[in-house]
């Protein structure tokens, strides 16, 4: 028996989902107080809101479709660099989409980004996990603005090409 229930909701175009504010509040502790970061797949600009509101700083913002006028139109995978301290998003879950940005991002500055907790244990991930510095566990959060908790738990990760070291794991308060 599956927990996801194909078929019953339709697939967002790009794997759009606003990142609600339960889903950022585990990640807050892990960030040093005024973080200046980067949103490189900021959507509608919810997740920076959060994090605004919580007292970091949004250095720049992109998306490939912004939903939103202060948020550039720039595909992050033609980023070259940052001044910011490290890139904080919701990357799409799509294996198709994801890989690239993987590939990318982490390679540039330090990357949080929030997934499907089981991620970490695809082999595909190997690679990735190698170079994971963090996994905060979220839990299930409702991202269809519906009130409903998600089918699928969810974590935050903190990938670094530079670093290879054990992952450290924190659950849930």
């Amino acid at each position: 028996m599956t927990k996801r229930q194909y078929g019953k909701y339709k697939r967002n175009e790009r794997d759009f989902h606003p990142t609600p504010q339960a889903a950022v509040r585990p990640l807050l502790p892990h960030l040093k107080p005024n973080t200046i970061f980067e949103e490189p797949c900021a959507g509608d600009g919810r997740l920076i809101n959060w994090l605004e509101a919580a007292g970091h700083i949004c250095h720049y913002s992109c998306d490939i479709e912004p939903k939103r006028a202060d948020i550039a139109k720039f595909n992050a995978l033609k980023i070259k660099k940052t001044k910011a301290e490290l890139f904080i998003t919701n990357f799409p879950w799509s294996w198709v989409l994801l890989q690239p940005l993987l590939d990318h991002l982490p390679d540039i500055a330090p990357t949080w980004t929030i997934l499907d907790a089981d991620i970490a244990h695809n082999k595909r991930m190997a690679p990735y996990i190698a170079h994971c510095v963090k996994i905060v566990s979220v839990g299930r959060v409702s991202w269809l603005n519906n009130g409903k908790g998600g089918f699928d738990n969810a974590a935050w990760y903190l990938f670094n090409q530079k670093y290879n070291g054990p992952t450290e794991f924190f659950g849930r308060i």
